[in-house]
């Protein structure tokens, strides 16, 4: 499975929200920028398609930031995907030809079942993941 930057760019700006998650506090886009090494710009034209789909809420100002719209907990993969990169959970369509119907329910059930661990996947679940320690032998 590929992919995009854009994509992995979304994932990494939500996951570090949900780590600094309070309901209030802000980030500010230099901060998230920085720590996941991701240009500014870019960022926020990503951080402006999540805060249309309604994942992530902006505050203006000298204090100004990025918040996530909803608990970590209440926020899955899916929707950051849907939110980004939404061709990636489209169903795919009838294919012709003898074999296309059995091709085609195929790769259905594999879209049915990527969009459900999408939606089982919360940012919560990441970002508590991304906390646990490493151990090395």
């Amino acid at each position: 499975m590929k992919i995009s930057q854009k994509l992995d760019y979304a994932c990494r700006a939500t996951v570090r929200l949900a780590k600094r998650y309070d309901g209030s506090a802000v980030v500010k886009l230099e901060d998230l920028a920085q720590r996941e090494d991701i240009s500014p710009s870019f960022l926020v034209q990503i951080l402006n398609e999540l805060k249309r789909a309604g994942v992530v809420m902006s505050k203006r100002g000298k204090a100004g930031g990025y918040v996530l719209a909803r608990p970590p907990g209440l926020i899955s993969l899916h929707d950051v995907v849907a939110a980004v990169e939404p061709d990636l959970l489209e169903v795919p369509h009838n294919s012709p030809g003898q074999s296309g119907p059995a091709v085609t329910h195929i790769f259905q059930r594999i879209s049915e079942g990527v969009n459900a661990h999408l939606e089982a996947i919360t940012l919560d679940t990441i970002a508590t993941e991304a906390e646990a320690p490493m151990y090395f032998i």
